[in-house]
């Protein structure tokens, strides 16, 4: 029999767990190393009482150039997966996805939310094999990453704003560190720090349109529809040309960091797409449905090579799984979420629907809804699940994706 050396946590000297604690940059994280036990919980203050609290108050100005009393709400992308030992009778069985992409709100109350990944419509619908309990001493919830948006005070959208970003965001540190950049109105650029009472326009030429914008190691990055990537000097706020144009003919430019990579996602519609925010801007909201938008029917995906400084068509993905969502784009790993799950594809959103590009053979697939007949779901709370649960109740929730069920392929 082999011997075994049990290690008691708990006994780690006291002047290095701060030291430990700071190392971890996602509130999630920060949340399970302060659950461990007590000592390790007050080595270090919960991230609640040192990051933003989101919904974050921030200005924002009207298509009339009138002032909006506007917040920053903050959504969280997790790989959520039931840890190697889950004693949870609520826990999946082996013929369930290993993992589950899930996308989580966190009101000022700290109520929380699931979210749809892909469309952040509310809707009722969870895959059957979705834990009905959610405690994380059974569960391992890893951050993939956050989403911004604007709002009103009472909670609803601001029509107009395509991709809100901001940094750094981290468990430690304060909103008066935080700078944001907006694209909005059909393409404008606009920046504020926190504190500040106006916006500032960042590219002022009247011809400029930007498709999106990220930040990549630790810097803001944005494209316009011509294919131009400059990267942003937060001081100035002048754009800085980021290695030559790409010759992308697409209709819709996407941003996308994996695996430490910088990528641009070229998306081709039916239809000349400019113009319909500003439409559904000025008519009635009820109206809105009934409008025809773009469909997608292709995408082009490209890769930087930072040591010849061009630009690289990729013809796939491999193992990664690349997601274009109306707030925020990203990639994962297919292997990592298992049931079924499918590499070198792109999911996206055309308005409310949500499809499936397979990039081997350019194929666009449909999502195949799953119901679930239970209503409440719980995530437990920071003490280890020793008090009461966060629960999430059905006429909150959002459709939460297991990546294995995403996408069906279409004959």
């Amino acid at each position: 029999m082999d011997d075994q050396v049990v290690v008691n946590w708990s006994d780690l000297p006291d002047e290095i767990l701060p030291c430990i604690g700071k190392s971890l940059d996602a509130s999630i994280d920060v949340l399970r190393f302060r659950s461990v036990c007590t000592s390790w919980r007050s080595s270090i203050p919960s991230s609640r009482e040192i990051s933003p609290c989101f919904p974050l108050p921030f200005p924002f100005t009207g298509s009339n150039g009138n002032p909006i009393d506007a917040f920053v709400s903050q959504s969280t992308f997790y790989r959520l997966e039931p840890s190697e030992k889950n004693p949870n009778p609520s826990a999946p069985s082996s013929s369930s996805p290993k993992g589950w992409l899930i996308k989580v709100e966190e009101s000022e109350t700290g109520q929380i939310r699931l979210l749809n990944p892909l469309s952040s419509l509310h809707t009722r619908f969870l895959p059957a094999s979705f834990p009905k309990l959610i405690n994380l001493l059974d569960f391992q919830a890893v951050e993939v990453s956050k989403a911004y948006k604007f709002q009103f005070s009472a909670g609803s959208p601001i029509y107009g704003v395509s991709k809100v970003v901001l940094y750094p965001n981290s468990a430690w540190t304060s909103a008066k560190d935080c700078m944001i950049f907006a694209i909005y109105y059909d393409g404008k650029l606009g920046s504020a720090k926190y504190g500040d009472q106006k916006w500032t326009l960042v590219d002022d030429d009247e011809n400029s349109h930007y498709d999106d914008i990220i930040v990549y190691k630790g810097q803001f990055y944005v494209i316009d529809r011509l294919g131009i990537v400059s990267w942003i000097e937060c001081s100035s706020l002048k754009l800085i040309q980021f290695f030559p144009p790409l010759c992308g003919l697409g209709t819709q430019k996407h941003l996308v960091e994996s695996c430490g990579e910088f990528y641009v996602v070229d998306r081709y519609f039916n239809r000349e797409r400019r113009g319909l925010r500003h439409l559904r801007e000025n008519m009635n909201h009820n109206l809105c449905r009934y409008l025809v938008c773009p469909r997608t029917v292709d995408f082009k995906v490209y890769k930087l090579d930072q040591e010849c400084g061009n630009w690289v068509m990729v013809q796939s993905l491999g193992d990664r799984v690349f997601f274009l969502g109306n707030d925020c784009s990203f990639s994962v790993s297919a292997r990592e979420f298992g049931g079924g799950c499918k590499g070198n594809c792109i999911y996206f959103s055309d308005e409310n629907d949500i499809g499936v590009f397979y990039l081997e053979d350019h194929v666009i697939g449909k999502i195949m809804a799953m119901a679930i007949n239970t209503s409440v779901a719980s995530l437990a709370c920071e003490d280890g699940g020793l008090g009461p649960s966060k629960s999430i109740t059905s006429n909150q929730s959002e459709t939460v994706i297991p990546l294995g069920f995403l996408g069906k392929k279409l004959d």
